[in-house]
């Protein structure tokens, strides 16, 4: 995976944080001539996603630094699998492992729940979306662990797509009234989505024809009679509360999308250590 403008920013501010104008300890007690190899290994099983942004990490700190890794994004290890090897000066390696780590394990951590959202609804036709409930300052680095788990992006920021929430109804009046200023507004050709509360909702949403509908915190049984009211025309997303327990159920209802906002806001960092070797 190349490294983006986006992500190199991210490591120069993560690094800035926490080495500073230098590791203490380690400048104090290692030579800068002194050489060091070191193991990536998975102390859990897991889906990996990162690697990248791992590596960028040490290149940043000094290019002689070599990360070698044994696994891709989106590759599935278990307890015990090594998932790279790094060289370089011990300063470096030392200076670096901490913040590398902190990415690794995040991102490994967003792709392993993502994987299993996306198992739990396999051969229902349902995508697995995330959401922008993401760290502030990572959001690009979360929804590219998303992608590794095999989950798709919803809109990457306010500015990439129109989607009408329940504050925005309530200011305007209604759903319709707040469909027709977006169509007369400044961004009137981007995806237009709508989010439905009620079947009352969605039947005035569907006569408007918008790109998609989002059916929030609605039961499998509410989100079965908006698809009947829908009959195809408009594709149906659902949020609100779906866990693994329940994914399934509202995959079979037919909905196209099931968005999830605890991939990325209910983080469980994979287990991955750094072994000196």
């Amino acid at each position: 995976m190349v490294v983006s403008l986006d992500m190199a920013q991210i490591v120069r501010q993560a690094l800035s944080e926490d080495v500073g104008p230098g590791d203490a300890t380690s400048l104090s007690i290692l030579s800068q001539e002194s050489q060091m190899a070191a193991r990536v290994v998975a102390k859990a099983r897991g889906v990996i996603a990162g690697l990248a942004v791992f590596t960028e990490v040490f290149t940043q700190l000094d290019p002689r630094a070599c990360v070698k890794a044994h696994v891709r994004d989106g590759d599935p290890v278990d307890a015990g699998t090594s998932v790279a090897d790094i060289t370089g000066p011990a300063v470096v390696l030392l200076a670096g492992e901490r913040t590398a780590l902190n990415f690794l394990q995040r991102m490994s951590g967003i792709a392993t729940m993502t994987r299993e959202f996306v198992e739990r609804v396999n051969g229902t036709g349902a995508t697995i979306l995330d959401t922008r409930k993401t760290a502030p300052g990572l959001r690009v680095l979360d929804k590219i662990a998303v992608r590794a788990g095999g989950g798709q992006n919803h809109r990457m920021g306010l500015y990439d797509m129109v989607l009408i929430k329940d504050n925005h109804i309530d200011a305007c009046g209604s759903i319709t009234e707040a469909v027709a200023r977006v169509r007369r507004g400044p961004h009137a050709a981007l995806p237009l989505e709508v989010e439905c509360r009620t079947e009352a909702d969605v039947r005035e949403t569907v006569a408007l024809a918008p790109d998609r509908i989002l059916l929030d915190n609605m039961d499998v049984d509410q989100v079965r009679q908006c698809i009947e009211v829908v009959a195809g025309r408009v594709p149906l997303e659902v949020s609100g509360n779906i866990s693994l327990d329940s994914v399934r159920a509202y995959a079979e209802t037919g909905v196209a999308f099931i968005s999830i906002g605890a991939l990325t806001h209910s983080v469980r960092a994979l287990d991955l250590s750094i072994k000196v070797l």
